[in-house]
């Protein structure tokens, strides 16, 4: 079946549709979650509210998009509730951690190990993924939606619903903050 076939399937009620395309995008919608978030635990949960909200708003998607960028949205809308959520719970801690003592900023490796990457490279990555975590929420989803997930700026563009020169604009910025918070942990790190 096609995307737009298991679509029509899920609006008539058939429940293998829907397993269908659960198996289709379950690990892409995973990954991306995962890349956003960094926290396996919570993005296992975001994934099932993604695919809840999939199933109950297979009744009104008109097409007007690709299916896999429907559901991309969904899972980076989840996603940015989710940050949005634990910011507002964590901020003061978060400030905190992201200065050391002369006041100076700091990336600090990141705790967070995605599953993709292969073991001599888990410290670069944790690097990389600190450096992630600091980005902007859209600089983050829109990062991780290139990056991490292959997306084309065309297919980000539709999912964050932002024009072409707005993803360009998120992408550039993001690789501008990554490299200056990198190239202070890495200067800090070779003194």
């Amino acid at each position: 079946m096609t995307e737009r076939e298991l679509i029509l399937a899920i609006k008539n009620g058939q429940e293998t549709a829907f397993r269908e395309l659960v198996e289709m995008y379950q690990h892409r919608v995973y990954n991306t979650v995962l890349g956003i978030i960094q926290n396996r635990l919570e993005a296992e949960d975001i994934c099932q509210e993604v695919f809840m909200e999939v199933y109950a708003g297979a009744k009104s998607f008109r097409g007007d998009s690709k299916v896999s960028t429907w559901i991309y949205r969904i899972a980076s809308n989840k996603s940015l509730e989710f940050l949005r959520k634990n910011k507002a719970q964590k901020r003061f801690a978060f400030v905190r951690s992201l200065f050391g003592k002369n006041d100076e900023l700091e990336v600090q490796p990141s705790h967070f190990e995605h599953p993709g990457v292969q073991l001599e490279n888990k410290e670069r990555a944790a690097v990389l993924f600190g450096a992630i975590e600091k980005l902007a929420d859209n600089q983050r989803v829109a990062y991780s939606l290139h990056h991490l997930e292959g997306l084309s700026y065309q297919e980000i563009t539709e999912v964050m619903d932002l024009s072409k020169s707005s993803v360009e604009s998120l992408l550039f910025r993001a690789k501008q903050n990554l490299r200056k918070l990198l190239k202070e942990f890495y200067e800090q790190d070779h003194e």
